[in-house]
């Protein structure tokens, strides 16, 4: 039976306790907040509004945007935060609620383009043979064995080659390497076909990155790569502000004109003489970029370009290679008609060349005169174009860089593209607001007077979980502050026997961490780096009494459920890293426009953060665990009081007895979480 003309009140019944999902879904328990949600999610599709939901871990959040986005008239694009919640919503939860629904509206999966096969560049991969890299010759014969039997080209089909492979960026386009309709591939093109079936579609799963990079193009004027829709709904929404900011950027790599080189003098293959013509313009490009790297050795990872270009002759080496790229354009040029691939890297290098010449230019430094807005927020700045600062920053890999140019403030362009869709925006996550404020939030993205909705987690905090403040650490700053983390963190893990996540701000503090623990530690431990994330967290699991490190990625998207996991170890307040050019320009353009930038930016993000981080801790109405909080800052100073209310509410303690009586046994979890009580701050 379909229920395509259920009310907002329809909906929430759906997923109530006579509902179709109680009765067809074994272990699905009808929850008041999933209702509350999925009416709120419905009405603003309706109304086209814009909404802002948290929803606390447990909530059931998935199946309370997918009932009225199945449910609602419009066309509707449902973002998530990365590609492996794309593929779970797509494959998983998707059918799951069609197929109870009874709907047959269609849907469509989606992604970026370079995580589609491209039989072009396989074409050319085979022809340029494994370039003396030899682990990449068998991965090349397996991606090839693969291209005859795969209907959509997607490379998380393929679990024989790594994610991170090299050799996928060789077999996979980017915008500015596809040759478009002058492909000879292109009516098989794996890329076409998904965003045909897009476009035909009623729900559209992507990611963020591909919504992000879609709202750029259509902000630009360069058209669209997702259909028209009633209704967007993100979740993971948290993750959008930096995103955009990455999208809404113009960014150079020293990667992609290795990649430009080495393309060109694939496309002279069958082309009498443009070797001779191009192998010398080519090699002199690659010469001159190891030479730029080496010159930047010993700077900062990361900094603004000012700093970068006063160093030595960087800023003529730069130039040299504007230079050079205008050479190898001009000779690109006399070839350009000898073949479509030609013609190709032709266009390519000339916006390369454009783009550097750019951002060596250094419009948008530095940051001065800005005038606030009523956010709060910097507008404009003198010597800027419209839309607002541009910050101009570089960053270091082992053996490249890149160059950046990017606004401080996104608020007018995402106005703009979300004016022109005048379509529903839902945006949802565990952790949007700071203390049930969810202003800060709406700042970033331009959002005025959006609806909101906070709800709190169905898990019973109170019994299940503990937080552990510990005594007698020093100062965050002190240089054998990891040390006595690591020392302090030991006797909760001998009480629950391993079965923990140590989670750090920095991959420095880990890589300590590790060195103490790999020494000191009786259980297996899984670090960050050692092996592909999914694998790290497929031996965390099957060990049972595992230690995963992780920092950055690992604070969120992580989820263990069951016994594998009891103890979640936080090394510090997850306060962004000061060095960072971008945000020390925010943080420099609020101080201008009369904005305290530690309480007004820093603390809220902060606090965010922490909460993904603490997330991972209870993931089950079944669930038991420490989360245990090492900043003394916590306690310490007055802004700390803020962290601690902004976290599930479960008891505090600061005593190790109490943490150990805890874990010391299932059954006597409720005593010792009511012990833990009256030691709560």
């Amino acid at each position: 039976m379909e229920f395509l003309h259920a009310t907002s009140e329809d909906v929430a019944a759906l997923l109530g306790p006579q509902g179709p999902f109680a009765s067809e879904i074994p272990g699905f328990a009808p929850r008041a907040s999933q209702q509350t949600m999925a009416t709120a999610v419905a009405t603003a599709i309706a109304a086209g509004e814009v909404l802002m939901v948290e929803a606390g871990t447990g909530t059931g959040k998935t199946f309370a945007y997918l009932v009225p986005a199945l449910l609602s008239a419009d066309r509707v694009v449902l973002s998530t935060g990365t590609k492996a919640l794309q593929d779970q919503l797509f494959f998983r939860d998707l059918p799951r609620v069609r197929s109870v629904l009874g709907v047959s509206r269609k849907v469509a999966l989606l992604k970026g383009r370079s995580n589609y096969l491209c039989r072009y560049r396989l074409d050319q991969a085979l022809l340029d043979g494994d370039s003396g890299d030899s682990p990449q010759a068998p991965q090349l014969a397996r991606i090839l064995a693969w291209s005859a039997r795969t209907a959509r080209g997607d490379r998380m089909e393929l679990d024989a080659v790594p994610e991170d492979a090299p050799v996928w960026a060789r077999v996979t386009s980017t915008a500015d390497n596809c040759l478009g309709q002058e492909c000879s591939f292109y009516e098989d093109c794996h890329v076409v076909r998904a965003r045909r079936l897009a476009m035909e579609a009623d729900i559209v799963v992507v990611n963020h990155h591909l919504l992000m990079a879609d709202l750029a193009l259509r902000q630009d004027g360069f058209g669209e790569l997702l259909p028209e829709a009633g209704a967007y709904i993100l979740d993971e929404a948290h993750q959008v502000p930096e995103l955009a900011a990455q999208f809404f950027a113009q960014s150079l790599s020293s990667r992609q004109l290795l990649d430009l080189a080495r393309d060109v003098l694939a496309e002279c293959h069958g082309l009498s003489g443009a070797v001779s013509l191009l192998l010398e313009p080519c090699e002199t490009l690659r010469a001159q970029l190891q030479r730029v790297r080496g010159a930047l050795e010993g700077l900062p990872a990361r900094g603004p370009m000012l700093a970068m270009l006063a160093r030595g002759a960087v800023r003529e080496d730069l130039q040299a290679i504007a230079d050079l790229l205008e050479d190898l354009a001009h000779a690109l040029a006399s070839q350009a008609e000898r073949s479509r691939g030609m013609a190709q890297v032709h266009a390519r290098c000339r916006a390369l060349a454009d783009r550097l010449q750019l951002l060596l230019e250094g419009r948008g430094e530095p940051v001065t005169a800005i005038e606030a807005s009523d956010s709060g927020l910097p507008q404009e700045a003198t010597g800027t174009e419209a839309g607002g600062v541009q910050v101009q920053w570089y960053e270091l890999q082992s053996r490249g860089f890149s160059l950046h140019r990017t606004p401080l403030d996104l608020t007018l362009p995402l106005q703009q593209v979300r004016a022109r869709t005048a379509a529903a925006w839902i945006h949802t996550s565990a952790t949007l607001s700071v203390a049930g404020d969810f202003s800060h939030f709406s700042r970033q993205l331009g959002l005025e007077n959006p609806q909101t909705l906070s709800l709190e987690s169905p898990f019973d905090y109170a019994r299940q979980a503990v937080c552990y403040l510990p005594r007698g650490l020093p100062e965050p700053h002190a240089r054998d502050y990891i040390d006595a983390v690591v020392q302090a963190a030991m006797p909760v893990l001998r009480a629950s026997g391993g079965r923990a996540f140590l989670l750090f701000t920095s991959h420095r503090a880990l890589r300590r961490a590790a060195s103490l623990l790999d020494e000191h530690a009786e259980w297996p431990l899984f670090v960050q780096g050692a092996a592909p994330r999914h694998q790290l967290l497929e031996g965390f699991r099957a060990s049972g009494n595992g230690l995963l490190l992780g920092a950055a990625s690992f604070w969120e998207g992580v989820d263990v459920a069951g016994e594998a996991l009891s103890v979640v170890v936080i090394d510090k307040l997850p306060f962004a890293a000061p060095d960072d050019p971008v945000l020390q320009a925010r943080l420099d353009a609020l101080q201008t426009s009369g904005v305290n930038p530690f309480t007004g930016w820093q603390i809220p993000q902060a606090v965010i953060a922490l909460k993904q981080g603490a997330g991972r801790l209870i993931r089950d109405i079944h669930d038991r665990g420490v989360l245990m909080l090492c900043d003394p800052r916590l306690t310490a100073k007055g802004y700390g009081r803020l962290f601690l209310r902004a976290l599930p509410p479960m008891p505090h303690c600061r005593e190790l007895a109490a943490v150990e009586q805890f874990l010391a046994v299932p059954a006597m979890a409720e005593q010792a979480a009511a012990d833990v009580s009256d030691e709560s701050r």
